[in-house]
């Protein structure tokens, strides 16, 4: 392995190894960027598929590697997980750290506009071009030709977003799922903050760009995705699970392509999530290992 990627630790896990990495940045503005990756036994002996994991508002790399209860299930299916920080650190940049939903830790998985912004919050290119490109310049043995991705929350926005915008050029994303998403960005609260602050034209730049709800509504294609979101989550107003869900039916997509549950008596944690982890490794491994 080449010296683009510092290692900071490393703990064998389930027969596999979860490691985390950190390296400078060009997508984030030079500064330092970590994150973490799992790769299950097998990749000793051959490349093996991945799924990134989106994190949601305020956590970090190792939110979901920590607590999202994903490993077991990706060891036996032979799949590695990839999970990036949530925004850049410490960009210095005037208020960026003054509120809980917006700027560190809350990088919405989009490229700014907003020339206050545009040098280092650009997620959409770290998560992905930049982290790809860097993994295969490690020498890491992963196949970036089968690729997926899933998230929770804000992270569930990127995952579906950064699925769906694939679909019309570079199909990077065999499939996409997520825990409790922010289903229709331009909607909620926490979007209308996010585009406001990020893109030079707000909220109307977003539209059909960050906006599931959008991007569903016009796709065409082939879908595989996978919702999940529990019916007492404090944060359903922010999330419209049920606008995707109409938006998908009327372009045409049935239950198949995009399922939506509702979980009775889930919120909006990782206890929700580890309890329905294995559920979305196995959606993801019929797509990865076909």
């Amino acid at each position: 392995m080449t010296d683009i990627l510092q290692t900071i630790s490393s703990n064998k896990h389930f027969e596999g190894t979860l490691t985390k990495y950190k390296f400078k940045s060009a997508a984030l503005g030079g500064l330092d960027a970590k994150f973490n990756l799992f790769l299950p036994a097998n990749a000793a002996n051959t490349k093996v598929p991945v799924l990134f994991y989106l994190a949601g508002l305020e956590c970090t790399e190792d939110n979901g590697a920590q607590k999202g209860g994903f490993m077991r299930d990706a060891a036996s299916e032979g799949i590695a997980l990839i999970f990036p920080d949530t925004s850049p650190r410490g960009a210095g940049i005037e208020g960026e750290d003054n509120d809980w939903d917006f700027g560190t830790g809350a990088g919405f998985y989009l490229n700014a506009t907003n020339a206050k912004y545009s040098r280092h919050y650009n997620m959409f290119t770290h998560v992905t071009m930049e982290l790809p490109q860097i993994i295969e310049a490690a020498g890491l043995p992963i196949d970036f030709k089968r690729q997926s991705i899933f998230g929770h929350s804000m992270g569930g926005h990127g995952a579906l977003t950064l699925y769906l915008a694939s679909l019309s050029n570079t199909k990077q994303y065999r499939s996409a799922s997520a825990f409790s998403p922010v289903c229709n960005a331009t909607r909620a609260p926490w979007g209308k903050k996010a585009f406001e602050g990020y893109l030079m034209s707000g909220v109307e730049e977003a539209k059909g760009v960050y906006d599931a709800t959008d991007l569903i509504a016009k796709t065409k294609e082939p879908v595989h995705i996978l919702i999940d979101y529990g019916t007492v989550d404090p944060f359903l107003d922010q999330l419209h699970p049920e606008d995707f869900l109409k938006a998908a039916r009327d372009a045409g997509h049935d239950e198949v392509q995009v399922r939506v549950r509702s979980q009775e008596g889930y919120n909006h944690s990782y206890f929700f999530i580890s309890t329905f982890a294995p559920d979305h490794i196995h959606f993801h491994a019929n797509f990865l290992k076909a």
